[in-house]
């Protein structure tokens, strides 16, 4: 066999090989991008104090839920992709976007636990194990190594897991879960404001014209610098199916909490007469997990012939945050 010969085999060889690899990784690729399925909170919060040897305590499915969700981010299909270099993790922003989306209500979430629920009053000392675990989840969501993501966010669930342990404890003295309608309020405030900006940057996929009212309402309001009195609010093409994952992950974590929060808060609830309330924000939410029948997200004119996925999202989140409006009203109520 001649030099030619050869050279051709080796021609045929490398082009078999990169096919073969592009069709591995295109694979790979379509089942990382599949979201992780929904699960039952009440089970997994009594599978997880049964294996403690514990009935659960005020507290528990909050931060059993938020544990989960961390560890979901990590261990799904694929792992945490956000921080991939390699195909096809790198070429996978959608399910990226929908793990920031799950990461910003988890990065809530202990915000809240470290600085309002897990403390009685406003000059009592934090939980140092959630003083930790915050930070933690905070980290780059984006670091490949030294240190990588992965790495920190599993220190910070070690860290929620210590919690988790002491408040099963009997010591009174030990880590408290504080179930009032004023805590539940402030984590309620933070989700309003979430909802509220993914359902404008949804609904700003078609484009749209809107009278600037940052300063409405106060007379002596200043803002730094000015801004015109009509604006053009349009998501940019290129990231309007960002935005719908992002925002597909946020409801994702947040109808988890929400369960867990209706198991924590539930005397709150009732006594309040807000638990129909809660329940109907759940039910919204799950609305946006419905699965997508189309391989693109469309973005069709408001009344065209085509699809527009991002309005159908926004609905179902705008309807979910108007119904958190009106819990908090709800739990100010005495």
């Amino acid at each position: 066999m001649d030099t030619s010969d050869n050279k051709g085999l080796w021609a045929k060889l490398i082009i078999a090989l990169i096919i073969i690899y592009l069709l591995i990784t295109i694979g790979l690729g379509i089942y990382w991008s599949s979201p992780p399925p929904t699960w039952s909170v009440e089970r997994t919060v009594e599978q997880d104090a049964a294996a403690l040897g514990k009935r659960p305590a005020v507290g528990f499915a909050t931060t059993s839920t938020l544990i989960r969700l961390t560890e979901t981010l990590l261990n799904k299909p694929g792992g945490y992709i956000s921080n991939d270099v390699m195909p096809p993790g790198v070429w996978l922003d959608n399910i990226a976007n929908w793990e920031f989306g799950v990461l910003v209500q988890i990065r809530d979430m202990s915000r809240a636990l470290r600085k309002d629920i897990a403390r009685s009053q406003s000059t009592s000392r934090e939980d140092p194990d959630l003083a930790t675990a915050e930070p933690q989840l905070h980290f780059d969501n984006k670091s490949f190594m030294f240190p990588s993501t992965e790495s920190e966010y599993e220190r910070g669930i070690r860290y929620l897991e210590a919690y988790q342990r002491r408040l099963l404890d009997d010591d009174a003295s030990n880590a408290q879960f504080y179930a009032r309608a004023d805590n539940l309020r402030n984590w309620l405030a933070d989700v309003e404001t979430r909802l509220g900006s993914l359902s404008q940057k949804l609904s700003a996929s078609v484009g749209k014209e809107q009278i600037n009212v940052d300063l409405a309402g106060d007379a002596a309001a200043r803002q730094s610098t000015s801004a015109p009195q009509e604006m053009r609010l349009k998501t940019p093409y290129l990231e309007i199916d960002d935005v719908f994952f992002e925002a597909r992950g946020a409801s994702y974590a947040l109808l988890h909490m929400l369960k867990a929060i209706e198991i924590d808060f539930k005397d709150i609830l009732e006594k309040k007469n807000a638990m129909v309330s809660l329940r109907q924000i759940v039910r919204e939410l799950e609305s946006t997990q419905q699965p997508v029948m189309s391989p693109v997200i469309l973005n069709g004119s408001g009344f065209g012939i085509f699809a527009n996925h991002s309005l159908v999202m926004a609905n179902y989140i705008s309807r979910a945050n108007a119904a958190i409006i009106d819990l908090r009203r709800l739990l100010e109520q005495g």
